[in-house]
């Protein structure tokens, strides 16, 4: 079973056949709100909007080891994770997709294990590639398969939020390697691997990041909701043409 975790502007799967919602509990607390379950294409799916379905949870107070676990629960056994991010890289325009290969976390405060210290020995997990490369080649391939151009490989540098940043922070992001800027993907990725699920970041670029292209003085909101909305359109359809198959 196919788990979707909607960022920004994915709340929804409008092309999903709903069978039903669930609210799932966990040791961990509450997932961001009701699963919800149908299908597509030939695939069952189980979706779920990580900051809730009003859009009420900062990227901060997501309870991502909820989230992850629950989805385990239920059934899921490899994730595709959606995220708006900012674009840093040149060729990272608003409206790209990009599919990362890597990520740096500059995230602090949260819940980044599910290892409490006392339950069995200590579990070290191989991080050196953090996005599944078989998930990420469907990804790929089903982007192939409609025409839709997509970005393979970038660094996504995941900050605190839920302030975006300063310019100066994304000159030192770049510096440092990454190519767009996002909130919400630490610790998800390193708790999916710690469950062992293979997971992949699907990534719209909604804005300029701080300082760069239209975003030199200030970020343009307006522009940033139109690209994010015409972008998840793609985004939907792409997931279904993976489905399909």
């Amino acid at each position: 079973m196919l788990g979707v975790i909607g960022g920004s502007g994915l709340t929804q799967l409008a092309n999903l056949d709903v069978s039903h919602r669930e609210i799932v509990r966990t040791a961990y607390g509450d997932p961001s709100g009701p699963f919800i379950f149908g299908r597509l294409g030939c695939q069952d799916i189980v979706f779920i909007a990580r900051h809730g379905y009003g859009h009420t949870i900062p990227p901060h107070l997501v309870n991502y080891r909820a989230n992850l676990a629950a989805l385990q629960s239920v059934g899921v056994t490899r994730v595709i994770s959606v995220a708006s991010v900012g674009g840093i890289r040149a060729d990272l325009a608003p409206g790209t997709l990009v599919i990362p290969d890597q990520i740096i976390d500059y995230t602090w405060g949260r819940e980044v294990t599910f290892q409490s210290g006392t339950e069995g020995p200590v579990k070290h997990i191989d991080f050196t590639e953090p996005y599944s490369q078989n998930m990420r080649q469907l990804l790929l391939d089903a982007a192939a398969q409609t025409q839709e151009r997509i970005v393979d490989g970038a660094v996504y540098a995941a900050t605190q939020g839920p302030r975006l940043e300063t310019a100066a922070e994304i000159s030192r992001l770049s510096q440092d390697g990454a190519d767009m800027v996002g909130m919400t993907g630490m610790p998800e990725t390193s708790l999916a691997r710690e469950l062992d699920l293979p997971y992949a970041a699907l990534c719209v670029v909604a804005n300029w990041a701080a300082g760069r292209g239209d975003s030199l003085h200030a970020i343009q909101f307006d522009a940033l909701e139109d690209a994010l909305q015409n972008a998840m359109a793609r985004v939907r359809r792409l997931i279904a043409h993976l489905c399909a198959a």
